[in-house]
Protein backbone atom coordinates (compact mmCIF):
# COMPACT_ATOMS: atom_id res chain seq x y z
CA UNK A 1 0.00 0.00 0.00
CA UNK A 2 1.18 3.48 -1.12
CA UNK A 3 1.99 5.68 1.59
CA UNK A 4 1.50 9.65 0.75
CA UNK A 5 2.88 12.76 2.47
CA UNK A 6 -0.17 13.84 3.09
CA UNK A 7 -0.64 10.72 6.02
CA UNK A 8 2.89 10.99 7.32
CA UNK A 9 3.34 12.48 10.48
CA UNK A 10 4.78 16.17 9.93
CA UNK A 11 8.79 16.03 8.81
CA UNK A 12 9.75 18.33 11.95
CA UNK A 13 14.13 18.60 10.86
CA UNK A 14 14.21 17.67 6.85
CA UNK A 15 17.98 17.67 7.32
CA UNK A 16 17.23 14.07 8.70
CA UNK A 17 15.12 12.65 6.18
CA UNK A 18 11.80 11.07 6.96
CA UNK A 19 13.73 7.36 7.99
CA UNK A 20 15.56 8.93 10.88
CA UNK A 21 11.91 10.88 12.07
CA UNK A 22 10.42 7.12 11.86
CA UNK A 23 13.36 5.73 13.94
CA UNK A 24 12.97 8.58 16.50
CA UNK A 25 8.72 8.11 16.52
CA UNK A 26 9.66 4.42 17.14
CA UNK A 27 12.17 4.78 19.86
CA UNK A 28 9.88 6.85 22.15
CA UNK A 29 7.61 3.72 22.13
CA UNK A 30 10.22 1.17 23.51
CA UNK A 31 8.84 0.88 27.43
CA UNK A 32 12.20 -0.75 28.06
CA UNK A 33 14.20 2.66 29.39
CA UNK A 34 17.85 1.13 29.02
CA UNK A 35 16.68 -0.37 25.79
CA UNK A 36 14.72 3.16 24.92
CA UNK A 37 18.38 4.78 26.05
CA UNK A 38 20.90 2.31 23.71
CA UNK A 39 18.25 2.93 20.87
CA UNK A 40 18.69 6.78 21.13
CA UNK A 41 22.43 6.45 21.30
CA UNK A 42 22.38 4.13 17.91
CA UNK A 43 20.13 6.94 16.58
CA UNK A 44 22.48 9.78 17.14
CA UNK A 45 25.29 7.93 15.79
CA UNK A 46 23.49 7.52 11.94
CA UNK A 47 22.86 11.73 12.34
CA UNK A 48 26.39 11.85 12.97
CA UNK A 49 26.99 10.15 9.37
CA UNK A 50 24.48 11.73 7.89
CA UNK A 51 25.68 15.47 8.69
CA UNK A 52 29.23 13.87 8.17
CA UNK A 53 28.85 12.79 5.27
CA UNK A 54 27.55 15.39 4.14
CA UNK A 55 30.33 18.29 5.10
CA UNK A 56 33.06 15.75 4.75
CA UNK A 57 34.35 16.65 8.26
CA UNK A 58 34.16 13.40 10.34
CA UNK A 59 37.20 13.95 11.88
CA UNK A 60 36.45 17.51 13.59
CA UNK A 61 33.11 16.78 13.96
CA UNK A 62 32.94 14.13 15.93
CA UNK A 63 35.83 15.67 18.43
CA UNK A 64 33.61 18.78 19.07
CA UNK A 65 31.46 18.25 22.27
CA UNK A 66 29.13 20.89 20.45
CA UNK A 67 28.88 18.58 17.70
CA UNK A 68 27.11 15.95 19.87
CA UNK A 69 25.11 18.48 22.03
CA UNK A 70 23.64 20.04 19.12
CA UNK A 71 23.10 16.07 17.68
CA UNK A 72 21.35 15.49 20.91
CA UNK A 73 19.01 18.69 20.81
CA UNK A 74 18.33 17.50 16.98
CA UNK A 75 16.76 14.08 18.33
CA UNK A 76 14.59 15.36 21.32
CA UNK A 77 13.35 17.98 18.87
CA UNK A 78 12.44 15.13 16.40
CA UNK A 79 10.18 13.51 19.32
CA UNK A 80 8.38 16.73 20.25
CA UNK A 81 10.34 16.23 23.36
CA UNK A 82 8.69 13.08 24.34
CA UNK A 83 11.81 10.98 24.13
CA UNK A 84 12.08 10.15 28.24
CA UNK A 85 16.16 8.78 27.73
CA UNK A 86 19.47 9.11 29.83
CA UNK A 87 21.31 11.67 27.70
CA UNK A 88 24.33 12.88 28.17
CA UNK A 89 23.44 16.53 27.71
CA UNK A 90 20.62 18.15 29.29
CA UNK A 91 17.52 18.21 27.48
CA UNK A 92 16.19 21.12 25.47
CA UNK A 93 13.34 22.96 26.68
CA UNK A 94 10.80 23.93 24.50
CA UNK A 95 9.86 27.06 23.17
CA UNK A 96 6.39 27.93 24.58
CA UNK A 97 6.48 32.04 24.22
CA UNK A 98 3.35 32.80 21.57
CA UNK A 99 5.03 34.90 18.57
CA UNK A 100 2.55 37.86 18.19
CA UNK A 101 1.59 38.36 14.63
CA UNK A 102 2.12 42.31 13.94
CA UNK A 103 -1.57 43.42 11.78
CA UNK A 104 -1.15 44.93 9.08
CA UNK A 105 -2.16 48.95 9.56
CA UNK A 106 -4.72 50.34 7.32
CA UNK A 107 -5.01 53.46 6.49
CA UNK A 108 -8.43 54.43 7.73
CA UNK A 109 -9.07 57.84 5.64
CA UNK A 110 -9.13 55.35 2.58
CA UNK A 111 -10.95 52.83 3.17
CA UNK A 112 -14.15 53.61 0.71
CA UNK A 113 -17.54 53.51 2.68
CA UNK A 114 -20.12 53.18 -0.15
CA UNK A 115 -18.63 51.13 -3.38
CA UNK A 116 -21.03 53.16 -5.44
CA UNK A 117 -19.21 56.37 -5.28
CA UNK A 118 -15.27 55.73 -5.12
CA UNK A 119 -12.33 57.01 -3.03
CA UNK A 120 -11.94 59.96 -5.38
CA UNK A 121 -15.29 61.33 -4.77
CA UNK A 122 -14.94 60.17 -1.08
CA UNK A 123 -12.25 62.24 -0.53
CA UNK A 124 -13.19 65.67 -2.10
CA UNK A 125 -16.51 65.44 0.01
CA UNK A 126 -14.16 65.17 2.95
CA UNK A 127 -11.90 68.35 2.01
CA UNK A 128 -15.04 70.22 1.09
CA UNK A 129 -16.01 69.16 5.13
CA UNK A 130 -13.25 71.48 6.38
CA UNK A 131 -13.95 74.41 4.73
CA UNK A 132 -15.89 77.05 6.23
CA UNK A 133 -19.75 76.88 6.79
CA UNK A 134 -21.00 79.08 4.17
CA UNK A 135 -18.37 77.34 1.37
CA UNK A 136 -20.04 73.87 2.58
CA UNK A 137 -23.40 75.22 2.31
CA UNK A 138 -22.38 76.31 -1.01
CA UNK A 139 -20.96 72.76 -1.92
CA UNK A 140 -23.69 70.71 -0.45
CA UNK A 141 -26.52 71.02 -3.64
CA UNK A 142 -23.92 70.47 -6.14
CA UNK A 143 -22.39 67.62 -3.95
CA UNK A 144 -26.01 66.23 -3.61
CA UNK A 145 -26.76 66.21 -7.20
CA UNK A 146 -23.58 64.61 -8.40
CA UNK A 147 -24.02 61.92 -5.83
CA UNK A 148 -27.34 60.97 -7.37
CA UNK A 149 -26.10 61.20 -10.41
CA UNK A 150 -23.36 58.10 -9.66
CA UNK A 151 -25.89 56.77 -8.25
CA UNK A 152 -27.87 56.07 -10.99
CA UNK A 153 -24.98 54.86 -13.01
CA UNK A 154 -25.89 51.63 -10.71
CA UNK A 155 -28.90 51.59 -9.95
CA UNK A 156 -31.04 52.96 -12.96
CA UNK A 157 -34.26 51.76 -11.90
CA UNK A 158 -34.73 53.84 -8.69
CA UNK A 159 -33.45 56.39 -6.06
CA UNK A 160 -34.27 57.71 -2.91
CA UNK A 161 -33.09 60.97 -2.48
CA UNK A 162 -33.30 60.99 1.63
CA UNK A 163 -30.88 58.18 1.07
CA UNK A 164 -28.44 60.39 -1.01
CA UNK A 165 -28.87 62.91 1.96
CA UNK A 166 -27.95 60.32 4.39
CA UNK A 167 -25.20 59.15 2.49
CA UNK A 168 -24.03 62.61 1.75
CA UNK A 169 -24.15 63.76 5.58
CA UNK A 170 -22.21 60.52 6.60
CA UNK A 171 -19.19 60.53 4.20
CA UNK A 172 -19.11 63.87 5.56
CA UNK A 173 -19.20 62.54 9.10
CA UNK A 174 -22.53 65.47 9.31
CA UNK A 175 -20.25 68.58 8.33
CA UNK A 176 -21.58 68.75 4.88
CA UNK A 177 -25.95 68.70 5.09
CA UNK A 178 -27.81 69.59 2.44
CA UNK A 179 -31.29 72.07 3.51
CA UNK A 180 -34.95 70.04 3.53
CA UNK A 181 -36.31 72.57 0.84
CA UNK A 182 -33.80 71.65 -1.53
CA UNK A 183 -34.97 69.86 -4.86
CA UNK A 184 -32.64 67.27 -6.16
CA UNK A 185 -32.30 67.01 -10.12
CA UNK A 186 -34.42 65.03 -12.26
CA UNK A 187 -33.07 61.69 -12.64
CA UNK A 188 -33.40 61.89 -16.46
CA UNK A 189 -31.28 64.79 -16.41
CA UNK A 190 -28.53 63.64 -14.50
CA UNK A 191 -28.87 60.25 -16.56
CA UNK A 192 -28.67 62.10 -19.70
CA UNK A 193 -25.17 63.55 -17.68
CA UNK A 194 -24.15 60.76 -16.47
CA UNK A 195 -24.92 58.96 -20.81
CA UNK A 196 -22.69 61.99 -22.15
CA UNK A 197 -20.17 61.72 -19.44
CA UNK A 198 -19.86 58.56 -20.23
CA UNK A 199 -19.43 58.88 -24.25
CA UNK A 200 -17.03 61.22 -23.60
CA UNK A 201 -14.35 58.78 -21.88
CA UNK A 202 -14.73 55.71 -23.61
CA UNK A 203 -11.76 54.78 -25.67
CA UNK A 204 -12.54 54.35 -29.33
CA UNK A 205 -11.17 50.52 -30.08
CA UNK A 206 -8.34 50.14 -32.58
CA UNK A 207 -9.74 49.16 -36.04
CA UNK A 208 -8.58 47.12 -38.52
CA UNK A 209 -6.52 48.93 -41.22
CA UNK A 210 -7.96 48.34 -44.55
CA UNK A 211 -5.36 47.14 -46.82
CA UNK A 212 -5.02 49.38 -49.72
CA UNK A 213 -5.65 46.93 -53.29
CA UNK A 214 -2.92 46.89 -55.68
CA UNK A 215 -4.24 48.12 -59.05
CA UNK A 216 -4.46 45.68 -61.06
CA UNK A 217 -3.57 47.64 -64.42
CA UNK A 218 -0.79 49.31 -63.57
CA UNK A 219 0.06 52.45 -65.99
CA UNK A 220 3.43 52.03 -68.17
Amino acid sequence: MIEYNTKRNKLIIREYGRNIQKLVEECVKIEDRAKRTNTAYAIVRIMSDIVNSKENSAEVERNNDDFWNKLWDHLFIMSDYQLDVDSPYPKPVPDTSERKMDKPSYNNKNRVKFRTYGVNIQNMIRTVSEYPEEVRAQYAPMLANHLKMMYLTYNRNSVNDQLIRHQLSEISEGRIAVPEDFTFANTKELLNIANSNQAFYVTPQPGKKKKKKKNANPAV
